[in-house]
């Protein structure tokens, strides 16, 4: 009996050692910290690798330094031009104060929430209506400035926050459909209009580089004409020059029996005239004896005679 209730309190005692040895050490990933508090006061913030907490005495509490969001539900706000908005939006934060985000508030992330939605209605408030719409990435950088200075002493960081969607009343709503369509049929109207502009600007291009290409075609044909005509005008001067050069010098050429004999012609003309008085020049004496002269002598004689006279 005795060595039983001895043998059942060696089996309690070594497992309350085992389970002290186990309280004692706790394993702390890199991505966590051990706030611990002994006996209630603030002892420090541990990790991470292997910490050692003493049972009964020292209370440990994780806390996660990884980033994370919250995703604000559905807020309504009012703008500068009093109209009313529904806005949702993520905020994206991370501890980096462990022990402030333990100590200094009772639940962070609760509290998170409760400043962002007030911090959006404040926000929004300063803002008018078409700058809501227009300004998203404005919005989200004043949201995260101003947030980011609420929750410092709660020992968070504010990282980013993305507005997901805006919602404008109906009747708004409505009225900017009607103005985006509105937009979209201005926006093809002036495409269209550039494109007919281009397009006549290309014929009107190209009309004028064919008018240019008949002009200089006309221009290359006239001066072709041009050169063709004073061509044929060079060769009929040519021609009528040698003509006039052939008949000097056939005229040269006439001895002086012919001159003879075209004289007799030309006087026995004038001797069958009707006319009963008719004049003799001077030299008439003269060249009558020559060509006497002439048909008398020999062929040798006269042959020098003609060279004499032709000289």
């Amino acid at each position: 009996m005795i060595e039983n209730l001895g043998s059942v309190l060696l089996i309690v005692v070594v497992l309350l050692a085992f389970y002290l040895l186990f309280s004692f050490i706790r394993i702390v990933p890199q991505y966590e910290r051990l706030v611990i508090f002994a006996l209630g006061r603030y002892a420090g913030t541990r990790g991470p690798g292997v910490v050692f907490v003493i049972p009964l005495i020292e209370r440990a509490v994780r806390v996660d330094m990884r980033e994370n969001f919250l995703e604000i539900p559905r807020q309504t706000a009012i703008s500068r031009d009093n109209t009313t908005i529904s806005i949702d939006f993520l905020m994206y934060y991370r501890v980096i104060d462990p022990a402030a985000s333990i100590i200094q508030v009772d639940d962070v992330v609760r509290a998170s929430l409760n400043v962002a939605a007030t911090t959006l209605r404040a926000v929004i408030g300063d803002i008018d209506l078409d700058d809501v719409l227009a300004k998203r990435e404005q919005i989200n950088d004043m949201l995260r400035v101003k947030l980011d200075e609420i929750t410092e002493r709660w020992g968070l960081k504010i990282t980013r926050v993305e507005i997901r969607e805006i919602e404008p009343p109906r009747d708004i709503q409505e009225a900017m459909n009607r103005q985006m369509s509105a937009e979209r049929e201005r926006r093809a109207t002036v495409t269209r209009a550039n494109g007919e502009r281009e397009a006549a600007i290309a014929v009107a291009e190209g009309e004028k580089q064919a008018a240019i290409l008949r002009a200089e075609g006309l221009k290359q044909a006239a001066i072709l004409q041009a050169e063709g005509e004073r061509q044929a005008q060079l060769l009929r001067a040519q021609g009528f020059a040698a003509a006039l050069q052939s008949i000097d010098q056939q005229a040269r050429d006439v001895d002086t029996n012919t001159m003879a004999l075209q004289y007799l012609e030309t006087l026995e003309g004038i001797g069958s005239s009707m006319s009963t008085k008719f004049v003799l020049p001077m030299e008439l004496t003269g060249f009558l004896q020559q060509v006497m002269s002439t048909m008398r002598a020999p062929d040798g004689a006269r042959e020098e005679t003609t060279q004499h006279n032709g000289a």
